[in-house]
């Protein structure tokens, strides 16, 4: 067990900024106003360590060597970009962060030269300029990125610099093939970082791993098909298999990958929403009846207020930065409510506008909430009690036209304590005070949201306080008002809409049955959480995983890499090496599919596939480039054949005909899922269509009361003990999920290297610690077993007190497979309570 010492003096205050109206301004070192400066000094890592200079360009170029491939193409198999850490992802590698300033905005001319040189370093200069042209364009493809919708009349250049990122890293003219796997044998590539894996190429051939064997082997499209039948026919019974989903996959490949699955007998589709939004969806389901948001793009531009929480835009949904711009212009007012004073909620500067490239830009944030990890419930239950107490505050005639429970919820509101809330947000009554003007003043306001919110014990109650505010001033279902949920991933919503769940609702379960004649399973399968469980029990034989890095993203790294060992076999549909490559169940196989990027070419012609964003709106995706190689699949394809080898003579669907012409899967998801009439017809319009939704469109809640429903939970959130921190898990500004584009994060002023924990200065002091020292952060929960992340540079930085942050997957060790939210099961990786010790050497 390791000890962790206490406090050497316990923290004094709460170290709260002062809720002000108007600009966010600019305090010592760049931070803003009213939160602590920050007392960088770039050392080593090592207490009384000297700083190293900084290097500029940490990493390797991806794109040397090129003369060499151009006479040799075999030599873009192997080459060796910097490794940085250790593989496992939980183990520290040679790093040497410098710390500087956090910055006080986003974007601006310098997010124009970092996309231009990441996307030349990753593409070459014509590739970046032929591929960039046509992200997000309407005869273009969506951006592989995050999930925020395109306006209607898109820029000449309608992406962002972690957009540019994604398409580099896909459009990457390196290729991992044969070659490779024959340089690189497992038991080395196990001791490589995901950065240096992402960084290889694109995969290129389907390779196989046989039962012992230390290397992937070149195998054929119908010998792998043929490996994946006989280790699933071969089970005692389907729900021994997993049949994992990352939210890149398209709605086609989707809807077939949930048919294929069904028809083999299982409800088992985990996927990467269990993560992240699943407590979105659960609380929406039952409070409005749709686990979607409410909002269009344009009720951005016409609401009053517009709430942020629990959300990096800056980072996760730059271009949302441009939407929030627009909203301000229109005279909306913003409130941000954050652990971290992140750059994107302070300023943006528009680099597609002169003032943006050369001015100051646009401030955004009116009030910063520097809110305590897990306070947001107890925030918006203290609003609601305010907003109960306010004459005339309350919209009484929506709320007796379209709620049900509003009593029972009042009664429980008018009990919110106030003490209990500033222990619970760490913020000032003033703060809340302020909040509340600018909400009474706002007649129509958003709720906008991402992990900040989903991801601890109690997400789904603090969601559904959420609407529980929205709904007592009438903010559902009317323009310029609503609940937001910002995916973090693109077509994660549209996969959900094409069926993959592992709980399906009746009704989708007996339009499959109509449409395709087979009797679909009616036991709910499992989830990512519970997959994972079964793995390491041994209750499930079989993952397959199409698309993602499922090892990276889970929980419980330990837990989680020998649970998958623990597979007869383990399948991944890719682009890219990723660590669930190199940690494989007894049998391992590799199909690399096409990316947004390429070109899908079948007998009946150029393809195209479409995606949902993340208000609902569905479009087409085109890509363009020339496929990695010829043994190359894309996703439907490679369902397709999956199901033809698996299932023979047991399926009369035909899957040789949808593999060659997706207009035909489009067709039948017409007649399965409501909303997609005249699916071919409308998708071809510029801009798509939007799916329908009852609050939004009708003041319509599909729900067991027919009504909104008010709801009433007890107001909860982590107590730490005195000496521990409560740690998130974020992503850095080089990163994309588990994807590492780089080791730098500028906004928050860490670069050359991941292995940081943001703390508070006040709370390092009080731990007997100062910035530059180097920590171990060990979790602690009630299972008591000893997670360790070791070796991390702790950096003083302004988050609110008693917190703490660091990147992901490097702190997913970190987070008990156990510790879930009730009502979801997400892992609560937001709320991980650790304490520090010093590393030694």
């Amino acid at each position: 067990m390791v000890r962790i010492p206490g406090p050497r003096a316990p923290g004094a205050g709460t170290g709260v900024p002062v809720a002000r109206p108007g600009p966010v301004r600019s305090g010592p070192n760049g931070c803003p106003a009213g939160v602590p400066g920050r007392l960088r000094r770039g050392t080593i890592g090592r207490r009384g360590g000297a700083a190293r200079p900084r290097n500029d360009d940490p990493q390797e170029d991806p794109v040397a060597q090129r003369s060499e491939e151009s006479r040799n193409p075999e030599a873009r198999d192997v080459r060796d970009v910097r490794d940085e850490g250790d593989g496992h992802g939980d183990a520290p590698g040679e790093e040497n962060p410098v710390i500087s300033a956090p910055a006080d905005h986003a974007a601006g001319a310098a997010a124009i030269g970092h996309t231009l040189r990441m996307a030349r370093r990753g593409m070459g200069a014509r590739r970046t300029a032929l591929t960039l042209l046509r992200v997000n364009q309407p005869s273009g493809f969506d951006c592989p990125g995050c999930a925020w919708p395109e306006p209607d009349k898109p820029h000449l250049a309608e992406f962002c610099e972690n957009g540019a990122k994604a398409v580099a890293e896909e459009a990457t003219p390196r290729r991992v093939g044969p070659a490779f796997f024959a340089a690189h044998p497992l038991s080395d590539l196990e001791h490589r970082s995901g950065y240096w894996l992402g960084q290889q190429g694109r995969l290129t051939e389907p390779m196989y791993r046989a039962p012992g064997a230390d290397r992937y082997v070149p195998v054929g499209w119908d010998e792998a098909f043929d490996i994946v039948a006989e280790e699933l026919n071969a089970l005692d019974s389907p729900d021994e298999a997993l049949f994992y989903t990352s939210g890149r996959t398209s709605n086609e490949a989707a809807f077939l990958y949930q048919l294929f699955v069904r028809e083999f007998g299982t409800n088992n589709l985990p996927d990467c929403s269990n993560m992240c939004h699943e407590s979105s969806g659960s609380a929406l389901n039952e409070t409005l009846g749709v686990g979607k948001g409410s909002v269009l793009l344009e009720d951005l531009y016409r609401a009053d207020l517009i709430i942020v929480a629990g959300q990096n835009p800056g980072t996760n949904h730059p271009r949302m930065l441009g939407a929030l711009e627009r909203a301000k212009a229109e005279g909306a007012r913003i409130i941000s409510i954050n652990p971290l004073p992140e750059a994107g909620l302070m300023a943006f500067r528009n680099p597609q506008t002169v003032r943006g490239l050369v001015g100051g830009g646009t401030s955004l944030t009116d009030l910063f909430l520097r809110i305590r990890v897990g306070g947001d419930q107890a925030l918006f239950r203290m609003l609601n009690r305010m907003l109960l107490e306010t004459p005339g505050a309350v919209d009484e005639e929506f709320v007796r036209g379209y709620t049900h429970g509003f009593e029972e919820f009042a009664a429980v509101a008018r009990g919110a304590d106030r003490e209990e809330t500033l222990a619970a947000t760490g913020l000032t009554a003033e703060e809340i005070d302020e909040a509340l003007r600018m909400v009474l003043a706002a007649d129509r306001i958003v709720v906008c949201w991402a992990m900040g919110l989903t991801q601890h014990r109690h997400s789904v109650p603090t969601i559904r306080e959420v609407v529980n505010f929205l709904l007592l001033r009438g903010n559902v279902g009317r323009p310029g008002a609503g609940v937001c949920p910002v995916r973090g991933h693109s077509n994660v919503q549209g996969d959900r809409t094409m069926g993959i769940w592992e709980r399906p609702p009746a009704w989708f379960l007996d339009a499959l049955e109509r449409e395709f004649g087979f009797t679909p399973p009616r036991e709910p399968g499992m989830d990512t959480v519970e997959a994972i469980r079964a793995l390491r029990d041994g209750r499930a034989k079989v993952f397959i995983g199409m698309g993602g890095n499922f090892v990276s993203a889970s929980p419980d790294t330990a837990v989680t890499e020998a649970a998958m060992r623990r597979a007869r076999l383990t399948v991944q549909v890719s682009t890219k090496l990723n660590r669930s490559h190199v940690v494989t169940g007894r049998r391992a196989l590799i199909l690399p599919a096409l990316g947004r990027t390429d070109r899908d070419e079948r007998g009946t012609g150029p393809q195209f596939v479409t995606v949902e964003d993340s208000m609902g709106q569905v479009h087409a995706s085109r890509g363009r480039l020339t496929p990695p190689g010829p043994r190359v699949r894309s996703e439907p394809a490679i369902v397709c054949g999956l199901a033809r080898h698996v299932l023979g003579r047991r399926s009369s669907t035909p899957w040789e005909e949808f593999a060659e012409d997706y207009r035909l899967i489009r067709e039948r998801i017409e007649r399965v899922i409501p909303g997609f009439e005249d699916f071919e017809e409308r998708v071809g319009r510029r801009g798509g269509f939007a799916l329908p939704h009852a609050p939004r469109d009708e003041r319509r809640f599909p729900t067991a009361t027919g009504r909104a429903n008010f709801t009433a939970a007890p107001v909860e959130w982590p107590r730490v003990p005195e000496g521990r921190l409560l740690l998130q898990t974020l992503r850095s500004h080089d990163q994309y999920n588990t994807t590492i584009y780089g080791m730098d994060d500028r906004y928050r002023g860490v670069r050359g290297g991941r292995r940081v924990v943001l703390v508070n200065p006040e709370d390092a002091a009080a731990l007997g610690f100062a910035d530059g020292d180097r920590v171990d952060l060990v979790g602690e929960w009630a299972d008591g077993v000893e997670r360790v992340a070791p070796d991390f540079r702790l950096v003083h930085y302004p988050t609110a007190r008693g917190c703490a942050a660091a990147y992901y997957p490097e702190t997913n060790v970190l987070v008990p497979l156990d510790s879930t939210a009730e009502g979801s099961n997400t892992p609560t990786s937001k709320s991980v309570v650790i304490g520090l010790t010093p590393t030694k050497d």
